[in-house]
């Protein structure tokens, strides 16, 4: 797919803001990933306004930049899609639970369902997982038993930044074993 060639992450973004057809595309897109069991665990929040753009950039290392972003996606992995009894259940970063790696990855394959649509729809992100949970959940008013995943900066391009090396197939790649 030209979208995954062509795919860079932006740091950069014009003044302009996104449709509304285009973010329902960008959700939509997410909604039909594919989860273990069918579970869907994924969640997100929808931060468009500069007061809530600034908090959670500040959580994520106040990140200023992030603030050029029309939208911010967060994602939002659901314990309760796999582990029934989660009200008193807190998970962060350090949490060994099973269950939990299977959320995470189920969510992050929704998130990147949006990143995937949004280069398909002219539209630039990035992938922002530098935060801890103690940080950014208090911002979001999200629930100790939900565990965030990255928050998606959204937006119209104003830079275009050169592909990043690669490591080649033949130094990652291993048959039938290590």
């Amino acid at each position: 797919m030209e979208e995954i060639k062509e795919r860079r992450s932006i740091r950069k973004y014009k003044n302009k803001t996104i449709e509304r057809d285009k973010i329902i595309q960008l959700l939509e897109s997410a909604r039909t990933a594919p989860s273990g069991d069918n579970t869907q665990p994924w969640n997100f929040i929808l931060v468009q306004s500069e007061d809530m753009k600034k908090k959670v950039s500040k959580a994520c290392h106040n990140q200023q930049w992030m603030n050029t972003a029309s939208l911010l996606i967060v994602c939002v992995g659901d314990l309760n899609s796999r582990i029934k009894g989660t009200d008193t259940l807190t998970i962060d970063e350090h949490s060994s639970e099973e269950e939990v790696k299977q959320i995470i990855r189920d969510t992050a394959i929704a998130a990147e369902h949006i990143v995937l649509q949004a280069e398909n729809l002219g539209l630039g992100t990035c992938w922002i997982a530098w935060f801890k949970q103690n940080d950014i959940r208090p911002v979001l008013n999200v629930p100790e038993d939900k565990y965030v995943i990255s928050v998606i900066t959204v937006g119209y391009a104003d830079e275009t930044p050169a592909p990043r090396p690669r490591r080649k197939l033949e130094d990652m790649v291993h048959y039938e074993k290590w």
